[in-house]
Parts: C-alpha cells; sequence; structure tokens
C-alpha cells in the first residue's frame, strides 16, 4: 500500500512563495521514518531538517510545487482563497503520485467539508483521505512532507536574501522582517517576492504615502 503525506511551508509570510509537498512511502517502509527522526520540520533545526531531507528523496517519492506570490495574488482576485488554492495544488500532487491513502495537514477549519470538495479534484474518487489539524506533528508520513516543503522554502529565501537583502523569514511575526520592512519598503514594494494582497501591503504603502506629503508639505 501506498501511503503519500502532504503539507506545505510558507502559507503566510509577507516575503516569499508557498511551497506545497507530497511525499509517497510504500508502507512496509514507514518504520524508516521513525529510524530517520522525521517529526514536523518545525521541531527540528536547520542542520537536522536538511540531513533528515537528504535522506528522505533516497527513500521515497516526492512532489513540489512551490506557488509563487503573483498565483497568490491572481486567484485571490478571481475569489480563490488561500485553502482553496491549497486543495488544488494538492489535489495535483495525488492525482500524480497515485497514493492508497493520503494524510494531509488540513488547512481549513472545517475537515469535513475540505474533505468533500477535495475528493471533487480527485481521480480516484475511492482513495481513503485522513485531514486534521497538526497531522505534521502526529503523523511521520506528514511530517516528511514538511521537511521538504520547509528545506526548499528556506533555499528559496536564502538566495532572496542575496539579492534583496536580509529579512530573516519573511514572516511578519519576525523582528527581522518588520525591521527590514520599515527600511526598505519603498524599494522592493514591487518586488514579484511581495505578496500585495496582503493588508499589510496597503498600510505600509499608505504609511509611506503618508511621510512623502509630509516631508513635501513640511520641510
Amino acid at each position: 500500500m501506498k501511503i503519500l503525506g502532504i503539507d506545505e511551508a510558507g502559507r503566510g509570510p509577507f516575503i516569499g512563495p508557498m511551497y506545497i509537498a507530497g511525499f509517497l512511502l510504500d508502507e512496509s517502509f514507514l518504520n524508516k521514518l521513525t529510524e530517520l527522526g522525521v517529526k514536523d520540520s518545525k521541531l527540528l533545526s536547520k542542520n537536522r531538517r536538511e540531513s533528515i531531507y537528504l535522506s528522505l528523496i533516497k527513500i521515497g517519492k516526492y512532489k513540489l510545487i512551490d506557488v509563487q506570490p503573483k498565483e497568490i495574488e491572481l486567484m485571490s482576485k478571481i475569489g480563490i482563497n488561500l485553502n482553496k488554492l491549497e486543495m488544488i495544488k494538492m489535489s495535483e500532487i495525488v492525482n500524480e503520485l497515485k497514493p492508497d491513502v493520503v494524510y494531509i495537514d488540513c488547512p481549513s477549519t472545517n475537515t469535513k467539508k475540505f474533505v468533500e470538495e477535495f475528493k471533487i479534484l480527485l481521480k480516484n474518487k475511492n482513495l481513503k483521505i485522513i485531514a486534521e489539524h497538526k497531522a505534521d506533528y502526529k503523523y511521520p508520513i506528514v511530517g516528511a512532507a514538511s521537511i521538504l516543503a520547509k528545506v526548499n522554502r528556506d533555499n528559496f529565501i536564502k538566495n532572496l536574501h542575496k539579492e534583496i537583502g536580509y529579512f530573516g523569514s519573511g514572516y511578519l511575526t519576525d523582528e527581522d522582517t518588520i525591521n527590514f520592512l520599515k527600511n526598505n519598503f519603498s524599494k522592493i514594494k514591487d518586488h514579484p517576492q511581495i505578496r500585495k494582497t496582503w493588508e499589510t501591503y496597503n498600510t505600509l504603502l499608505k504609511e509611506k504615502e503618508q511621510k512623502s506629503l509630509n516631508s513635501f508639505f513640511f520641510k
């Protein structure tokens, strides 16, 4: 029996893409995940994640999808929110890897409705679906997917730092990100890695515009 785990990294940051990963493993090899020390990626150090990642890609099949801010913005404009977009991308992973069972770290608060809508997008309508909150913490197969997503997003962010400067994780709970935006927003406001549909974008834009007006009238 083929078991698939799906999870994401970078769902809510202001800067950078979201990565969605699917990790497929034969049921008989699931014990390997425990041996490797697979956990929710957030519970592992950077070095440990990267070490486990290298082992995972040798023992299982996987698919990674990076969802760029431009696509998130476009989908939002046509009424497809982040939960629905994740669902669509997850269905692409399932349809390509063809598991017998899939475990999903569910993005929606209504897991029952999520599963019902998710099945509509699948080629295999009889697929067994387990969609739960904190599935990455509970099921090692989802933890494996979370590691794949996290490591790949981290690598992307590392390269982005080289391009526009160090901004931390890109999350608005990160002090490094906040300080970077305060000092550099005017320079990077049109960069493709900025999520312009986030309310923070309009707030920062208005603040910068107001400061420009004040410096013009009261200089």
